[in-house]
């Protein structure tokens, strides 16, 4: 338990099998967790809330190309991008959502202003891009979003698709960026960014902005970002199920993220993980696959990042 504040990121789990990761390639995604950890922990340090405190970690995350969402986002199978993100208040219950966007640099600006300058929760197409620029976001044109190693990965599994050879790297499946946090006054907020599937059908929605699914917050129990096999996210409503366990069955957070990652979405193939941060602090980042970019750090203690067990 804490007093002060705390702050947990994922950059996805999405994560090569060791024996494809170069050490240097580990050793960016460990700076780059390092530099977005930053990011966040100078606005809780400087008394700042938890819900700007996810808002700058992950639109941190959004500017590394390393990371599924924003300049990294995957492609589509149409060689387009399409991205979601989400982003949720846990004193107030407020939420803000976009899903299958592409111009704003950071789709979870976006995400907020539905939050605080409409009625509304879920945004899409025309309607979310013009609160874009009413709201003075940044636009990008479409190269900035062009990675060549996503565009790799897109031809890559276009052909295995073609040729019947496709598997199941979770690098094509799982990546997505989050930020939870709490802050000096006990609040929480959780935020969730993504570029989806490589390969994705156009007009595909995962569980990132999904309230309930794929991101949660409430300040009585936790908040959560989550990451993997969206489509069982959805299904399961992975992110409520742990606050419910937690409010109906008095679960502490390790034991209700546990189960629901390790036994509910592991006996339906649902592969990924999630980073979780309860009322009191405490952080939890369970995964059941091989491994997940995450980091975290609280107040007056060194920070943490991690990609494999």
């Amino acid at each position: 338990m804490t007093t002060g504040f705390a702050l947990a990121i994922h950059g996805g789990a999405g994560v090569a099998p060791r024996a494809q990761m170069s050490q240097d390639r580990e050793a960016a995604y460990h700076a780059a967790l390092a530099r977005v950890l930053r990011t966040g922990e100078s606005v809780l340090e400087a008394g700042g809330a938890a819900l700007d405190a996810v808002t700058a970690a992950v639109a941190a995350l959004e500017d590394e190309p390393l990371f599924n969402a924003g300049r990294g986002a995957v492609f589509t199978r149409d060689g387009t991008h399409e991205m979601d993100a989400a982003i949720m208040d846990g004193c107030t219950r407020r939420a803000g959502a976009v899903a299958g966007i592409i111009g704003p640099r950071n789709p979870v600006q976006l995400a907020r202003a539905v939050m605080e300058q409409t009625d509304h929760v879920m945004m899409i197409g025309d309607g979310a891009l013009a609160l874009a620029r009413d709201a003075g976001l940044a636009f990008e044109e479409d190269a900035y979003f062009f990675t060549q190693a996503r565009w790799d990965s897109l031809q890559e599994t276009l052909r295995m698709q073609a040729d019947g050879t496709f598997d199941n790297d979770p690098s094509r499946r799982h990546g997505t960026v989050g930020a939870v946090a709490r802050d000096r006054d006990g609040n929480l907020a959780a935020a969730t960014s993504t570029g989806g599937m490589t390969a994705k059908r156009a007009g595909r929605v995962g569980d990132s902005p999904i309230i309930g699914a794929g991101t949660f917050a409430n300040n009585v129990t936790c908040a959560i970002s989550a990451t993997g096999d969206g489509e069982a996210f959805i299904r399961h409503v992975v992110a409520h199920e742990i606050d419910a366990r937690m409010r109906h069955a008095g679960q502490s957070l390790a034991d209700a993220a546990e189960h629901v990652v390790q036994v509910e979405l592991a006996a339906h193939e649902g592969s990924g993980g999630l980073i979780a941060i309860d009322c009191d602090g405490n952080v939890v980042m369970p995964f059941n696959c091989d491994g997940m970019y995450r980091g975290s750090v609280r107040e007056g203690e060194a920070m943490q990042t991690a990609v494999y067990e």
